[in-house]
């Protein structure tokens, strides 16, 4: 079963979308690479600087609140006033700050705690609160960790040691809100969707986080929070490059003066929100390209194959041995110049096939011809022979009566009267003898004629089978044009394939155009080949056919000197015959002169036994020659049955084409 044959318009159109989906995709990954590469670097710098600013302001607010406090701690300690003045002083701090709305508040060994008159402050031990004792180890004011005050609320404490001249050890402290600094954390978050928290890195107790619930409680307590989770990880080794934890941008920022550290984030899909509807509005536009690529390409592939097509199809008809396909060939571009050059191919086919034809014709009726001679030859050769064996016969009883007439002529006195009786049975057998003589002598003349005759048919069996020498080489000649044609068209497909490869990706398609014309061209030369095989078998033949004939011409001329030998002997004994006959009728007229008659009667029996001898040679020799001709006219028809077979192949052969 042949091949299914792959469309050119089908690979054209599937190499080129392939090639473009495949650049579509590559442009639209590097690119959306690129850009998220680009915007995560931009974010990050925004993110960055965001935290970076977020630190300075949450550093700037303790700043200025530790500066009030400190101010407060310094004035007391310079002035050393006595409980009522220092009581002023506190009442007047009460909600005097929305960041410390309870005011300041002073606690000594005793258990003695100084505040506001209407905060809400209670303590119990005072050395178990966390404000007073992390507050004796500074002497200046500084920010303590978070707790959980008397009224419930998660509060951070700025304290310090207060030496206002007294015995007693004094930290003069006060509260701000962790609700508060979370407010504070989240109102300068200057990047859009980004989030932060604050972070005690000693503890990793979350001091400000969008989400109350859990502020006050430390990150490894998140459980059900990956990403808190792996930022504790970071904290606790201290690991603040910025970093990708469970797909968020975070950068990390150490407060100056503190143990905190500022975790602002952003979701990486949210930096990427617009370049991702953008990736798809691309693979949108790519997809209708790609369709409208499709249609484009199918338009100029039926125009630019539709001409390949046709000549692709009348190839293979010709394959087929249809040589009556007709192509068209218009414009001057290289699929133009092929169809000329097929179209020039089929013509000289044409005349080939023709040539051919009228040669095998003629090789069958040369052939038939040939059986023809060679019947004649054969029945010339059998007539010799039959005239030959009875010459022979007729020789013989010749002979004999030769030889009896001298054994007889001594004793032809004594029965004279004998012979004078026999003398007329011997006139009667001299008469048959003439006969027979003569009748041989018109055997050797149309052995003769029939001899010409065979000469004349082998001379013209030489011509025709020169003829068919002369046709075979314009046969080679007509196979050699082939030949160069299909050496013509392979060049033509080397150039084709070389303007394409020239071409690149555009000139694929033709390149698989010249590689089916390349493999059209090679089964041109096969077929010449082939062709060119036939010829050498066919010119084997008639050259063994030529051999032939000239052997059996070269028989049949030594024939015919033989031939003309035995008439001209033929013709010496029907005049020996004929003398011989007027001897017996003098014989008879002389009769009483027997002895003078005996003794030529001797002589001319000596004579006729010689020449008997000689004709019984000669025919003999004739017999053999006659032999000869027969099996040369045998050979001949069998050379003639074989040229016969070839002239049918060779016709079987020229019938596959279609002209």
């Amino acid at each position: 079963m042949p091949k299914k044959m792959k469309s050119i318009k089908m690979k054209l159109i599937g190499s080129i979308v392939s090639i473009v989906i495949a650049m579509i995709i590559v442009l639209v990954t590097f690119s959306y690479g690129k850009s998220a590469n680009v915007i995560e670097e931009y974010s990050e710098e925004l993110l960055s600087s965001s935290v970076g600013n977020q630190t300075a302001q949450i550093e700037a607010w303790l700043k200025e609140n530790i500066s009030s406090f400190q101010m407060v701690k310094t004035t007391i300690e310079k002035m050393h006033f006595n409980d009522a003045q220092i009581q002023k002083i506190l009442d007047s701090f009460y909600n005097y700050n929305s960041n410390y709305p309870q005011g300041i508040y002073i606690g000594d060994t005793t258990g003695k705690v100084m505040k506001a008159t209407e905060a809400s402050i209670s303590v119990n031990n005072i050395h178990d609160e966390v404000w007073y004792k992390e507050g004796l180890t500074r002497v200046n004011m500084a920010v303590s960790s978070p707790y959980v005050n008397s009224a419930g609320e998660k509060v951070i404490s700025v304290s310090g040691i207060l030496n206002d001249g007294k015995n007693k050890k004094s930290v003069i402290s006060a509260d701000m809100s962790l609700d508060r600094i979370s407010i504070i954390v989240n109102s300068f978050i200057e990047m859009k969707h980004a989030e932060a928290f604050l972070v005690d890195k000693n503890s990793n107790v979350i001091l400000a986080h969008r989400d109350s619930t859990i502020i006050s409680k430390k990150l490894e307590e998140q459980t059900d929070n990956a990403f808190l989770l792996q930022v504790a990880e970071k904290i606790n080794v201290q690991d603040y490059d910025f970093c990708t934890i469970e797909d968020n941008m975070t950068v990390f920022e150490e407060i100056a003066g503190t143990n905190w550290v500022l975790v602002s984030y952003i979701p990486t899909k949210v930096v990427l929100i617009d370049l991702i509807h953008l990736r798809t509005l691309m693979i949108i536009i790519s997809a209708v390209s790609i369709i409208v690529l499709c249609i484009v390409t199918e338009r100029i592939t039926q125009v630019v194959v539709g001409p390949v097509k046709k000549l692709t199809s009348a190839i293979i008809d010709m394959a087929d041995g249809d040589f009556t396909v007709s192509i068209e060939s218009k414009g001057s571009d290289e699929i133009a110049v092929m169809s000329n050059s097929v179209v020039d191919f089929i013509k000289s086919m044409r005349s080939m096939i023709i040539s051919i034809g009228d040669i095998s014709s003629k090789l069958g009726s040369q052939a038939e011809t040939n059986d023809a001679v060679s019947a004649e030859m054969q029945n010339a050769a059998s007539v010799q022979s039959e005239s030959m064996s009875e010459l022979n016969s007729t020789v013989d009883q010749l002979s004999l009566s030769v030889n009896e007439i001298a054994d007889n002529a001594t004793k032809l006195a004594s029965v004279v009267a004998d012979t004078k009786a026999d003398s007329v049975g011997v006139e009667n057998k001299m008469q048959e003898t003439v006969s027979v003589s003569k009748k041989g002598r018109q055997d050797m003349e149309y052995v003769g004629k029939a001899l010409g005759d065979i000469q004349t048919s082998i001379q013209n069996l030489e011509q025709a089978v020169n003829k068919v020498g002369i046709a075979s080489n314009e046969i080679v000649e007509i196979v050699q044009l082939i030949g160069n044609i299909a050496d013509e068209t392979n060049l033509l497909s080397l150039n084709a394939s070389i303007e394409a490869a020239r071409a690149g990706e555009a000139g694929k398609g033709f390149a698989v155009v010249a590689s089916e014309i390349g493999n059209l061209a090679n089964s041109s030369a096969d077929s010449v080949a082939h062709i060119s095989k036939l010829i050498d078998e066919v010119r084997d033949l008639v050259d063994d056919a030529v051999k032939q004939a000239g052997n059996s011409a070269e028989d049949i001329n030594e024939s015919s000197v033989l031939i003309h030998s035995a008439i001209d002997t033929f013709e010496n004994i029907y005049a020996n015959i004929a003398e011989t006959s007027d001897l017996i009728e003098h014989m008879i007229e002389k009769i009483n002169q027997v002895d003078q008659v005996a003794t030529n009667v001797a002589a001319i029996s000596q004579e006729q036994a010689a020449s008997t001898e000689e004709i019984l040679a000669t025919s003999e020799t004739m017999l053999q020659q006659a032999k000869g001709i027969a099996e040369n006219s045998k050979q001949v028809a069998d050379e003639s049955k074989s040229l016969t077979v070839s002239s049918e192949k060779l016709s079987q052969q020229v019938k596959k084409f279609r002209i």
